[in-house]
């Protein structure tokens, strides 16, 4: 699949007159044909809903073009919680996943009235404690251990994660939540990241309904709602085909046939919470080329960092790479494109074949509308970018500023040197 930048050369020589690079730059008109797409894709389930995960892109402006196609949100912290609140996402539309949990976190959890989703069999006491009395409504989050298999090989290593209740425990879980007065049950998991594979959630989807019949019959807790979570994956690279929400969708309906409706369970509601799905094809880093260097290897040196964008960095994830106004120019060029931080992992392609860069080019790099702002950070002192929407008439409209020094010195006000600080 070839990697076409949503903007130009043009457009964007345009957008550095009102802000610099870096920034990251959203597609509304994607966001919103994919949105539609999903929510179509699962209509033969009556209470279908996708709950956006607040992670991967925590910009409320972006939640609430998701929230007009139906999607809630799956927050995992007391910030996510409140920044879902202030976009007026709250109560059921809320699925709030999350681990090793603070007491207040579940507290205000349950203020909200979010479906809490428990990853341990001991918070079953733990939330009990904190609330007084456990909501009507609760999920938990199961992970069978071992591996997870499909028909192409090994996806993932679910027995090496720290997430979940194990298969004994759901049983002993649900017993427990039933004696103790919750009424509705959820069974939620997450077995795999980033797959390309439209036979993931119907894999998954076969699993968890064959154990909500079980759980259902030997426990006799009232299955509402089974959630697939996460792990409907992007190309990053231009070598994979992108997988087919329809298709998924339809495989997930069939499996559902096969399994619930025999067992009298076809009231069951499909929930989803997918966010590099819904986003990440469509944000695009955009940054200018500022140095060159020649010594041991060619190197472009670009005014982002990962700051900016850590996946590369962290996990040698591939972006790719476009130049823009040299899209149809021969990739004759071997590069490491990096930023500036004080770290040898600061780049963003090594040994990438390009075309020639000259300082002063535009580079867009792809795919960062999911876990690409969001993983931003501080080090080096380097401040995070503004997060630009490209409208659907094609204006262009800031939804987040970038920072500024008296924003990363900010939480120093507590001490005398804070009045010494020229901004």
């Amino acid at each position: 699949m070839k990697k076409i930048p949503f903007v130009t050369k043009e457009k964007v020589q345009e957008i550095v007159k009102t802000y610099p690079t870096p920034f990251h730059l959203y597609d509304e008109k994607k966001i919103r044909e994919n949105a539609k797409a999903v929510k179509e894709a699962f209509a033969w389930n009556p209470g279908f809903k996708e709950y956006f995960a607040v992670k991967a892109t925590p910009n409320p402006y972006l939640m609430q073009i998701l929230h007009e196609y139906g999607c809630g949100c799956d927050c995992s912290s007391l910030t996510e919680l409140m920044l879902s609140e202030a976009a007026g996402i709250t109560g059921n539309e809320i699925m709030f996943s999350s681990n090793d949990t603070p007491a207040e976190e579940y507290e205000y959890a349950a203020k909200l009235g979010a479906i809490i989703n428990l990853d341990d069999i001991t918070h079953i006491e733990f939330v009990e404690k904190i609330l007084g009395k456990l909501p009507e409504t609760m999920s938990c989050r199961y992970n069978p251990g071992g591996v997870f298999q499909m028909s192409n090989g090994i996806m993932d290593n679910p027995g090496d994660s720290k997430y979940g209740f194990t298969t004994g425990q759901m049983f002993e879980g649900y017993r427990i939540l039933k004696e103790k007065g919750v009424k509705n049950f959820g069974i939620h998991a997450f077995l795999a990241s980033n797959t390309v594979s439209n036979e993931y959630y119907p894999v998954l989807a076969k699993e968890l309904f064959e154990l909500a019949v079980k759980l259902e019959k030997e426990t006799g807790a009232d299955i509402k709602f089974i959630n697939l979570s996460g792990g409907v994956g992007i190309p990053y690279t231009p070598d994979q085909e992108p997988n087919d929400i329809k298709v998924i969708g339809e495989g997930v309906r069939k499996v559902y046939e096969e399994v619930l409706l025999p067992a009298g369970m076809g009231d069951v509601a499909i929930y989803t919470e997918m966010g590099r799905f819904m986003m990440g094809p469509y944000g695009q880093l955009v940054t200018k080329a500022i140095h060159e260097k020649h010594t041991h290897k060619e190197y472009i040196g670009v005014d982002a960092c990962a700051v900016n964008l850590m996946r590369p960095a962290m996990y040698g994830a591939y972006h790719h790479i476009t130049v823009l106004g040299k899209e149809e120019a021969a990739c004759d060029h071997k590069y490491d494109v990096v930023g500036s931080l004080c770290e040898n992992n600061d780049k963003f392609a090594i040994d990438r074949m390009l075309p020639e860069i000259e300082k002063g080019d535009y580079l867009v790099i792809h795919d960062t509308g999911a876990h690409g702002y969001a993983m931003g950070y501080n080090y080096n002192g380097k401040l995070k970018s503004a997060e630009l929407l490209l409208k659907e008439n094609g204006s262009i409209e800031l939804i987040r500023r970038a920072e500024t020094p008296k924003d990363y010195f900010a939480t120093l006000d507590c001490l005398p040197v804070y009045s010494k600080i020229k901004f």
